[in-house]
């Protein structure tokens, strides 16, 4: 039996089920930026970054996608003319229908995403988003007809709704009447065309993503009875606490500062460490960020974290720190580089039939001595 191979806008999808490109920041760039999104794809090549050599090497490994974490195109190209390492990237791709495709902030924020990795990394317990995603929630309300309200709220349901941090099938529902009259051309579902109608419904709410917001009309629509179902969705101010960047987590036991550090070097296989002075107390509860996570360091003082690890810190940040909490830039490459075992397990687990492997380029552009 032939398999169907998926095609780039499969994986994108898939992805994306994972990271929706909602989660990403205003400025950023994630999604498909080379490619045919209905090309087939036989290989996959994962990477931190995609460079000129990073594509060589899909090339060369006929691999026709790579799926990196870092956009090429962040502010824009206004021109291709092979004068950068992005540009040549960019013309070789184009030039051997590799298609690339990125997952940035959008898998920074996401629940499973890069800090929840760097957590289990280190074995924290007691996850808690360091900061949760504002926005992203709406609130749908829709009116259903009493014997048809088991059906249609568990429809909406299975798209999504009603996921409230560890709790599912979260909703709310009230007992009324509501009336219409369908007018010439209708075709109503109960009552009499030009005639007054009034039937026993069901308001129902219930809480979702922003991303899910097709998804939960179309089910609606495909579940309600009402030839015009009545529904609103309203945007809600609310943060998800699934989502956001950064983590704070709890070690299995309390360990010294220098204990911490050396097993932050084992694991992120840093040479070196920039961090605050030692202040001679114990590490247990611990916050961190993969990549230029230095903004959330007023987040990580005000959740009484011991320790804040990730990458990017500023001068003065490390003075204004000090006596906080301790600061250890672990360096933005390192603290995020995790995020390809992600890719991988997302595609593993949903596409048995292609091949998915990890670039052996060094794309790291800071060295060490």
């Amino acid at each position: 039996m032939t398999q169907i191979m998926p095609s780039v806008k499969d994986i994108c999808s898939c992805i994306e089920e994972f990271a929706p490109l909602s989660y990403q920041e205003s400025w950023d760039n994630c999604g498909l930026l080379v490619g045919n999104s209905e090309q087939i794809v036989n290989k996959v090549l994962l990477t931190l970054d995609v460079t000129e050599a990073v594509v060589s090497e899909a090339v060369e490994e006929q691999s026709q996608m790579i799926v990196c974490h870092h956009p090429l195109m962040i502010t824009g190209a206004r021109q291709l003319t092979g004068k950068t390492d992005a540009e040549r990237a960019i013309a070789l791709a184009i030039k051997n229908d590799v298609a690339i495709y990125a997952a940035h902030t959008n898998i920074d924020s996401a629940p499973g995403g890069v800090s929840y990795r760097m957590a289990a990394k280190l074995g924290l317990s007691d996850l808690q988003v360091l900061s949760p995603l504002g926005g992203g929630l709406q609130k749908l309300v829709t009116f259903i007809p009493a014997n048809h309200f088991e059906q249609v709220r568990q429809a909406i349901f299975d798209a999504g709704a009603g996921h409230i941090g560890n709790y599912d099938s979260c909703g709310y529902s009230i007992e009324g009447k509501g009336s219409f009259r369908a007018l010439d051309g209708a075709s109503p579902y109960v009552g009499v065309s030009g005639e007054l109608h009034t039937e026993p419904e069901i308001r129902f709410e219930a809480v979702f993503p922003t991303y899910l917001n097709r998804q939960i009309v179309a089910a609606i629509g495909n579940s309600h009875p009402y030839e015009k179902p009545a529904f609103d969705v309203y945007a809600l101010q609310n943060t998800d606490n699934r989502a956001g960047l950064g983590i704070v987590g709890v070690l299995p036991e309390p360990v010294s500062e220098l204990q911490f550090l050396k097993k932050l070097k084992e694991i992120f296989l840093v040479p070196f460490i920039r961090h605050t002075n030692l202040r001679g107390k114990e590490i247990q509860k611990v916050a961190l960020c993969g990549g230029s996570g230095s903004s959330l360091l007023p987040n990580a003082i005000g959740g009484n974290a011991d320790v804040f690890v990730a990458g990017d810190f500023k001068y003065h940040q490390f003075s204004d720190a000090e006596h906080d909490i301790l600061v250890a830039d672990i360096g933005h490459f390192e603290s995020e580089q995790f995020v390809k075992e992600i890719f991988y397990e997302i595609l593993s687990k949903n596409f048995s039939n292609f091949a998915v492997s990890f670039s052996k380029v060094k794309t790291n552009p800071i060295n060490y001595y």
